[in-house]
């Protein structure tokens, strides 16, 4: 094509400055395509971008009739590259506003609608990743509504049960990514990706998504929906069913998408905001959460996704802050017990049951129906194969274990969390240099992630290295920039086994402090104990763990750690009574 190399032009002599674009956002919207492949057209197909030689003006912009020129001169073959056989090329999209009318640029990358009829289906394609859907809309405010509809897209992708499809807890790492198609495929290790926006005016939201072959960087598919904000489920429904298609062909185990009940758009609103502070993972993320999805179900008293929402943050509150066992749990089952009264077929609530269950009631057999229930309704539910992997090696199953967490591995191969569980299931089959291993290789990852350094201090601790189990377990409290109660038990227990039982005794004088004000598991406190072996005072706090239904006893059976009380009758006992197999 000719003109200047991209990377070579200077600044021309302004036209009017109606038809300037002052980013790649703008050049994006006026092309009709996504910022990654305007940026490529202007590397690769010189695409007249300008980029302006002083620091205090924006640092590239184009003009629409420059554009325009380029488009018209260089279509044919844009489009024979591209497999859409005709890109839309529609001027601009208006929505009415209350007051005024409002011009709305929309982008994604659109293509002819149906140029796949006739074609065959992708069959070679097994995985997918949807990446965050970008939020148009110029308001950082809206981001939960882009995030919540790419969450709800990966979910419904994953229902449909015709191949594997990444949790959004990995495809989240890539937003606002400048990272190539292949190269973040190679990453997730997929065949396929999904990328696309989200604009809203209003009580309208227009989404547009695109199929991308990974391995040949080549669009395939794309379409745009555009509806009201209450049907926003049925267009969720259409656009997982829709790439579906494109990849298998006529789905023989899926019917197709049936209309959803129409939504309140405050309530959903509302339940998106609750989800987005959720995932901060911080204590302060999960109270807002909270709100939200009070303020969402006073909006819509049926609501029953916000009632699993309420379900999972209660159910996860004991584990991200102070809070005392009996304060969450009979909140998060009244919760889950209320969304599934609503809508049984919610994989989420099935999940936060599953967690009472495990973690409150001891119900082992009852956690693991919940497991599956929430596996069948969701094969790729990341979060639940990663849950259920725990719960099996609580119980010994640890083959049954490493086969889950493998799976959860496969659909969220970039969160650290699941990684590094490879790792404690390992210690729990007594399998400590293999545990090792496995978080060292996490460490290595993120040398800034404190869970790799306590599990192997408790490795250490296993195979008579105290001195390196105590030096561990001292790196992990640094690098989380915290003392949480289950870091600092764990050193005073490395502690006392290496014979330094004055610390251990400052660490326990700081808990028994802390008890006073909040809550401190008494699990804790029986880990001192049992480092400096006085067994029966270990065993009066386990018994007072028992009455406060502590998380932690989830693990008895299966820490090495309680070892040395195992042939004490009323450690037996104890353990009979949580329910675990002896």
């Amino acid at each position: 094509m000719p003109g200047p190399g991209p990377h070579n032009r200077e600044e021309p002599s302004e036209p009017h400055v109606s038809d300037r674009l002052d980013s790649w956002k703008e050049i994006a919207a006026y092309l009709k395509r996504d910022e990654r492949t305007v940026r490529r057209w202007e590397e690769r197909e010189g695409l007249p971008v300008h980029r302006h030689q002083h620091k205090s003006r924006a640092a590239i912009f184009a003009y629409k009739s420059e554009l325009g020129a380029w488009w018209d001169n260089g279509r044919k073959r844009l489009e024979g590259q591209e497999p859409a056989a005709a890109a839309r090329r529609r001027a601009w999209f208006l929505w009415p506003a209350a007051a005024t009318a409002t011009i709305l640029v929309f982008v994604g990358g659109m293509y002819a609608r149906n140029w796949l009829r006739g074609r065959s289906a992708l069959a070679h394609v097994e995985s997918i990743a949807v990446l965050p859907l970008a939020n148009l809309s110029q308001d950082a405010a809206q981001d939960y509504l882009a995030d919540g509809l790419t969450e709800d897209l990966t979910t419904d992708l994953g229902k449909l049960s015709v191949f594997r499809v990444i949790s959004r807890t990995s495809t989240i790492q890539y937003k606002g990514t400048k990272k190539s198609i292949p190269e973040i495929a190679r990453e997730l290790h997929v065949d396929a990706v999904v990328e696309g926006a989200v604009l809203r005016s209003g009580d309208k939201v227009r989404i547009t998504a695109q199929l991308i072959d990974a391995a040949a960087d080549r669009h395939v598919w794309a379409e745009t929906y555009d509806r009201d904000l209450r049907d926003v489920l049925a267009l969720q429904a259409d656009v997982a069913h829709a790439i579906a298609v494109q990849i298998r062909g006529k789905l023989s185990s899926s019917p197709p998408p049936h209309g959803a009940s129409p939504l309140n758009p405050e309530a959903y609103e509302l339940y998106l905001k609750g989800r987005y502070s959720r995932d901060e993972g911080t204590e302060d993320g999960l109270k807002l959460a909270f709100e939200y999805f009070r303020q969402a179900l006073e909006r819509d008293s049926q609501y029953a996704p916000a009632y699993a929402g309420l379900a999972d943050s209660y159910a996860h509150l004991p584990f991200y802050s102070e809070t005392r066992p009996e304060e969450a749990f009979p909140k998060a089952k009244a919760a889950a017990t209320k969304a599934l009264q609503l809508d049984q077929t919610l994989a989420e609530a099935h999940a936060s049951m599953a967690y009472v269950k495990t973690y409150y009631d001891w119900d082992w057999a009852g956690a693991e129906a919940e497991f599956k229930r929430g596996l069948e309704l969701n094969p790729n539910y990341a979060d639940v194969h990663h849950s259920y992997s725990r719960f099996l090696a609580s119980l010994g199953r640890v083959a049954e274990a490493r086969a889950e967490l493998k799976r959860a591995q496969e659909l969220d191969p970039l969160s650290l969390l699941v990684q590094v569980n490879a790792g404690v299931i390992s210690y729990f089959g007594r399998e400590y240099d293999q545990a090792i291993q496995e978080l060292q290789k996490i460490k290595e990852v993120n040398p800034k992630f404190p869970v790799p350094y306590w599990g192997i201090g408790l490795c250490y601790e296993q195979k008579g290295m105290y001195q390196e189990a105590v030096d561990q377990l001292q790196k992990g409290i640094a690098v989380s920039e915290g003392r949480g109660a289950n870091s600092i038990a764990s050193l005073a227990h490395a502690y006392g086994l290496a014979g330094q039982h004055g610390e251990a005794q400052k660490i326990l004088a700081e808990l028994e402090k802390r008890s006073k004000k909040t809550y401190v598991s008494s699990y804790q406190i029986a880990l001192v104990y049992l480092g400096q072996r006085q067994n029966d005072k270990a065993m009066e706090q386990l018994e007072n763990a028992y009455q406060e239904h502590s998380t932690l006893l989830t693990y008895l059976k299966m820490d090495p750690r309680f070892d040395p009380l195992r042939s004490d009758p009323r450690f037996q006992d104890l353990v009979h009574r949580i329910g675990l197999p002896q």
